[in-house]
């Protein structure tokens, strides 16, 4: 199934490895500063989900935790260096592309109640959440696509970072509690726009079936 022209794909998918359990919530991981937060045990997590569609989309595409599923080779990886420290958590998360570029790296640090803005901190709503900054970074390399889609949204990071930068979004998550942060975000986001960027209309968002 092949997406429309000017679409891409940005989207952070569960890696299946057991994320949704809760398992770190208020325990020290390695030498990390402070106990990782409770977010609740789920089910999203199971395993990981076969992402071979996106390769036939026809359209640009991101996809972290590339490393986690069965995609082609390809040489434009983007790898984010989160700055964590000697813990036991990773010290970087890597994302397959098909797009024709080098591996490009961004560092921002995501360590717990440390992070790379703290003027400006982020509130942790889901386990695996991404940065706004970096996922805005992961924007820059799709210059020509108007529409985002994340099928896997989460707290709705991705969609924040296209408001922000003028960018439509589709987004999909199959919880309805993380269904209702994301959407509560992006109206956020929309309710305080950048001066500097056209804005795309906000939409309503509503939580429709899925038609297989």
């Amino acid at each position: 199934m092949e997406l429309p022209k000017g679409w891409a794909i940005l989207t952070d998918p569960p890696y299946g490895i057991g994320a949704d359990k809760n398992l770190r919530a208020n325990k020290k991981h390695g030498k990390a500063a402070a106990p990782s937060k409770d977010y609740g045990a789920k089910e999203w997590d199971r395993r990981a989900p076969d992402m071979s569609w996106a390769v036939f989309a026809g359209v640009p595409a991101i996809i972290w935790g590339g490393n986690y599923f069965r995609l082609p080779p390809n040489a434009g990886w983007l790898v984010w260096d989160k700055e964590n420290g000697n813990n036991g958590y990773a010290d970087c998360e890597l994302a397959w592309t098909n797009l024709p570029q080098a591996v490009r790296r961004v560092k921002w640090r995501w360590a717990g109640m440390l992070q790379q803005d703290m003027a400006n901190k982020e509130e942790r709503l889901h386990p695996t959440q991404k940065p706004i900054q970096v996922m805005q970074w992961c924007l820059g390399f799709l210059p020509n696509a108007q529409t985002i889609l994340d099928p896997f949204m989460g707290s709705g990071t991705t969609g924040v970072a296209c408001v922000k930068l003028g960018r439509s979004f589709i987004g999909i998550e199959i919880d309805e509690g993380y269904f209702d942060i994301a959407c509560d975000r992006i109206r956020k986001a929309y309710a305080q726009p950048d001066m500097f960027i056209d804005q795309p209309k906000a939409p309503e968002p509503k939580q429709e079936a899925m038609q297989l």
